[in-house]
């Protein structure tokens, strides 16, 4: 597993979302690495993130992380075939099947894996998990923005 968080290699520019931006003081910060041909995420969430059951995660709070570590996974596929900076990956698709209700104060492990890379596009598999029980899964497709030659993206004025 690699040391410093892929997230911790995102231009700064880049390091303001609300679940994954290490600059943003309000949000969850979560940290993803690279573990093999996977990566994985660990964050424990309490009770603030809650849904309509009490002890169990909100739905949405489950499709926040599986997006953020999605983009992750994608940017970390990436920056290995392509010179830095590397822009920034949004979501054009994210698809989750809940399994069960995902309890919250347990840590909860998420995983990624690249199922498909083309052009600038990138597909990731995803689960969640927490004690060796599946709580959730699904996909994600990932999109690079385009940066052109002079480090700028694509759409922004010269």
């Amino acid at each position: 597993m690699t040391e410093k968080p892929i997230q911790h290699h995102y231009a700064d520019e880049y390091a303001h979302c609300y679940g994954c931006g290490r600059l943003n003081d309000h949000g969850l910060q979560i940290k993803s690495y690279v573990d093999g041909d996977e990566t994985v995420c660990h964050f424990t969430p309490g009770h603030k993130y809650s849904g309509g059951f009490p002890g169990f995660l909100y739905g949405g709070m489950i499709a926040s992380l599986m997006d953020c570590h999605g983009a992750a996974t994608a940017w970390a596929a990436m920056a290995g075939m392509e010179p830095l900076p590397l822009s920034r990956f949004v979501t054009a698709s994210l698809k989750i099947d809940y399994r069960a209700p995902t309890p919250i104060n347990i840590e909860i492990e998420i995983r990624g894996k690249v199922s498909q890379i083309k052009g600038l596009k990138v597909v990731v598999d995803l689960t969640l998990s927490a004690g060796g029980k599946l709580y959730a899964e699904g996909s994600a497709v990932m999109v690079q923005i385009p940066i052109d030659k002079k480090g700028r993206e694509d759409g922004d004025k010269p």
